[in-house]
């Protein structure tokens, strides 16, 4: 490239990113290598609700660029979500500590480097580590986001979704996994089938698939992030005292293993905001802004409901003061409705090694604007902590596509000590609303009462059904008693009045005294 050209290039990314409005400074524009420090790379703060993509492979610095522009975001007052996987975020509770590279990279950009640390809340999935529990209801977590972490097909989906029906119509609480068991459970009861009939119906089959999944995902821990009391995501758009917004900041080492559970999560997070948050329309700095980690586990297997209610989330929250910024390997980790949506990209190094590689980056490099940079082997050759970035202006047109040395996160970039993020926990002032798990009758229980209710019924009526008996058995008994002692009267009866007629009879066959006297040899002796 000519000096003349250099020249025009570096005029022109610097009249592209100089905003009048507060912005979030990036870095120093690179031409032929050189970097240029009155060429800042910027991004308009009223941008950040815009939405982006930071990528790029493994090492190359995405988690390091999470951190610069959280920092920047919470010295402007703006909230920060962020899901910290591997531990490294952590560090942003405690300020930096200089280094030549720091010293260094600080002269070469011409940006001034400070160490601070800033306000940060710990959360943790369930509790599970060290933060303030974050808990969800199953009720709404929602039958759609339970799929994508179970792995069902979309019939399976469907008929889940019925029995989360089932369960709101009948006023069934499901908070926890084993409600959602027992509501399965009873469905596929003769009792329950019957009670389906107004609905639809539940196969076996399916219900048997779902109940796996479920007692699988029991198995794997997941009973602890399901529960109340659940999170207000209100919490999240909180301000420090001195009027620095708060990184958020959700603690997942202990469920690296689990990426489907997480990644979910944090859609619920997002989706329960984009619910919860009124209409504000465009605003001079977002409300909050949500960084997206590992944003491919959450595309991985999605059905076409779940990918259809990102790209809706995606696009519509944008007008409640939310952006999003989805952090991923690669561009093509994205499905093309929602990259379609992200305004802002940061783009870090990638890699070429496979023939899908190579595919994927003329992919990525097709989706940037006209610029004099050979993106394709640009991209390749990226340093660790330079990016390729393009933004919105304040007017809402691409600026120009910018070779861009990022400036030093100003904080610890490494882990904070164990001891801080206790301390930090234990004296967070919203800790009190969450740490103490609640059970309240839900419809494992309500399911259990009408079981004990029915069987204690059924039982009822076998002891009422053997009391009839008794009762039949015994009115028989004295009926017939009844009977045998009136034939018994009547016979008597009839005995007696034989016996009578006989008397009568030989009463009647003997003489009266009067006749005996007469009749008698000495009346008759008498006479004479």
């Amino acid at each position: 490239m000519t000096e003349n050209t250099s020249t025009s290039q570096v005029d022109e990314i610097r009249a592209g990113y100089a905003f009048e409005g507060p912005s979030l400074e990036f870095g120093a524009a690179v031409v032929d290598g050189t970097a240029h420090p009155d060429a800042t790379v910027r991004i308009p703060l009223s941008a950040m609700n815009r939405h982006g993509l930071v990528a790029g492979a493994t090492g190359t610095g995405k988690t390091k660029t999470l951190q610069l522009m959280a920092e920047q975001l919470i010295a402007q007052g703006v909230p920060v979500f962020l899901a910290d996987i591997k531990g490294d975020l952590s560090g942003m509770a405690s300020p930096g500590e200089p280094n030549d590279k720091i010293t260094s990279r600080s002269a070469d950009v011409g940006l001034p480097w400070a160490a601070t640390a800033y306000p940060v809340e710990f959360y943790a999935l369930g509790g599970q580590g060290t933060g303030i529990p974050v808990r969800a209801s199953v009720s709404t977590f929602g039958p759609t986001l339970l799929s994508k972490v179970l792995g069902l097909n979309e019939t399976q989906e469907s008929s889940l979704g019925l029995v989360f029906h089932y369960a709101d119509t009948k006023g069934l609480w499901l908070d926890t996994v084993a409600d959602l068991r027992a509501v399965v459970q009873f469905l596929t009861s003769d009792e329950g089938k019957a009670d389906l009939k107004d609905f639809g119906g539940l196969s076996s089959a399916t219900a048997g698939v779902i109940l796996r999944e479920l007692v699988n995902f029991s198995a794997q821990g997941a009973d602890l992030f399901f529960g109340l009391p659940e999170f207000d995501t209100a919490d999240l758009l909180r301000t420090a005292p001195d009027g620095r917004g708060i990184a958020s900041m959700l603690e997942l080492p202990g469920v690296q293993d689990r990426p489907q559970l997480f990644s979910t999560f944090l859609m619920w997070l997002l989706a329960d905001l984009f619910h919860d948050l009124p209409e504000v329309g465009d605003l001079d700095k977002p409300k909050l802004v949500f960084f997206f980690d590992e944003a491919h586990l959450l595309f991985n297997g999605a059905s076409k409901e779940f990918l259809d209610s990102i790209q809706q989330t995606v696009r519509l929250i944008r007008s409640k003061g939310v952006g999003v910024f989805f952090v991923t390997q690669s561009p093509k980790d994205v499905p093309a409705d929602v990259l379609a949506q992200l305004g802002n990209r940061v783009q870090h190094a990638l890699r070429a090694f496979t023939p899908d590689d190579a595919k994927a980056l003329k992919a990525a490099v097709r989706t940037y604007p006209n610029t004099a940079y050979d993106l394709e082997e640009l991209l390749t050759q990226l340093g660790t902590g330079e990016a390729i970035i393009t933004v919105l202006s304040e007017k809402g047109a691409p600026t120009p596509v910018a070779w861009t040395r990022m400036r030093a996160p100003q904080s610890l970039m490494a882990p904070s000590p164990d001891a801080l993020l206790a301390s930090t926990v234990a004296a967070s002032p919203i800790a009190p609303k969450y740490v103490t798990a609640v059970e309240r009758e839900s419809a494992s229980e309500m399911l259990g009462k009408a079981e004990v209710a029915r069987t204690e019924a059924e039982q009822a009526a076998v002891v009422e059904a053997e009391n009839a008996k008794v009762r039949e058995a015994a009115a028989a008994a004295a009926e017939k008693e009844r009977l045998a002692a009136e034939k018994q009267a009547a016979k008597d009866a009839e005995v007696a009045a034989r016996t009578r007629a006989a008397e009568e009879r030989k009463q009647a066959a003997q003489p009266s005294m009067v006749e005996a006297v007469v009749k008698s040899s000495a009346f008759k002796s008498a006479l004479r």
